[in-house]
């Protein structure tokens, strides 16, 4: 009677876990029906694939254990193995894509380029400048924009030419934003200074949904922003005794509420731009549920409940993270299982968190994009 039990128990805490997941895992490669010959990807660390190692070497991202994971080396993607871009690109039946600047990039064969920089910001670095905020990297949004039009101008003999080349195409013009954010924090700014940002950026993504637009894209994805307050790096910068300053995860509410505050505004702007091009499909990418969806869903989905908030490269205090002592330098831990961490590195998760945002929001995007189911 008791092994009969233990079977029935296996079996329903099977069942239970089917349930959970696989309304995503279904979709994993639902994206062929949208017939996608190539993606163009604009963004920051959530997508970069290569890029911002090219700019500095030296960077940990350039050394494990970044990559260990998938790659067995490290590309440049800020995590263990894939990104949720890569995750996309696969269930469009489209290769990993190449970073811009990647002198070994495959570029001829016409499936997209990746033209995000991990520590972009979505406003110029000159702009930041004036409000007293210095950003690491000038690779911003414009930059990768410049970049967009010079490679379209290699590969377009004149405007219909690029328009017939990209009406396949899949243009993602995010995640981005973050940054802009974190650097005005860690730089001593107040909520409300940061907060008064919003609009400004928010334009700065706007201005660059048009500007793809102009350069031939008519499918288009506008990812918003992740919960912040959720994320190690933040945990531990604002950590507080103040039991009310967390919601029901221990995630921060005030910059979880920020990056609400983003989307809305993302959401809106959208909108506008669905009025301006009415022969453009316009899709949010709502990065902020699924990553919620993650968290409420955690332990079904493999991940232990003990580390949903700490990263599994780092060390020091409650979650992991030392900006001093960041994933890749020497002597800082790697956890033996990252399939069981949300986070990797206290900034950016593990692939098989991207994986499962990946899934959720292929499902989300599928009809906004008028792709078959």
């Amino acid at each position: 009677m008791a092994n009969s039990k233990i079977i029935i128990a296996s079996v329903l805490i099977s069942f239970l876990f089917l349930v959970a997941v696989l309304p995503y895992a279904s979709n994993a490669k639902s994206l062929k029906s949208c017939g996608f010959d190539a993606i163009y990807q604009l963004g920051d660390s959530i997508s970069d694939t290569g890029n911002f190692i090219q700019e500095k070497p030296s960077s940990v991202y350039a050394r494990f254990p970044y990559g260990e994971t998938f790659f067995n080396k490290p590309t440049g993607r800020c995590s263990n193995g894939r990104l949720m871009i890569d995750f996309i690109a696969s269930s469009a039946g489209v290769p990993f894509l190449d970073a811009h600047l990647n002198p070994n990039g495959t570029f001829t064969r016409g499936h997209g380029v990746n033209f995000a920089v991990a520590s972009s910001t979505a406003l110029p670095a000159d702009i930041l400048s004036k409000k007293n905020i210095f950003a690491p990297t000038h690779s911003s949004l414009s930059v990768q924009l410049d970049w967009m039009f010079s490679y379209f101008n290699s590969i377009c003999f004149n405007e219909q030419d690029c328009a017939e080349k990209l009406k396949n195409s899949l243009f993602m013009v995010g995640e981005i934003g973050v940054n802009d954010y974190t650097y005005a924090f860690f730089q001593g700014k107040i909520m409300e200074e940061v907060k008064n940002m919003v609009p400004d950026v928010v334009q700065a993504i706007k201005d660059a949904v048009t500007r793809v637009i102009g350069y031939g894209a008519r499918r288009v994805v506008v990812p918003g922003n992740v919960p912040i307050g959720c994320f190690p790096i933040y945990l531990t910068g604002f950590q507080t005794n103040n039991t009310d300053a967390y919601d029901k995860f221990h995630c921060l509410k005030g910059l979880n509420n920020l990056s609400a505050s983003h989307n809305d505004h993302l959401k809106q702007a959208i909108e506008e731009l669905k009025k301006e091009n009415p022969n453009v499909l316009i899709a949010y990418a709502d990065y902020y549920n699924a990553f919620q969806w993650i968290l409420t869903k955690a332990p079904n989905l493999g991940f232990d409940a003990k580390s949903v908030q700490k990263a599994c490269c780092g060390t020091g205090g409650d979650y992991g993270f030392n900006a001093l002592k960041m994933c890749g330098t020497p002597g800082v831990p790697v956890c033996p299982e990252p399939d069981r961490y949300i986070s990797w590195d206290g900034v950016q998760l593990t692939e098989k968190a991207y994986q499962y945002m990946a899934l959720w929001i292929i499902d989300d995007i599928l009809p906004k994009l008028q792709c078959p189911a």
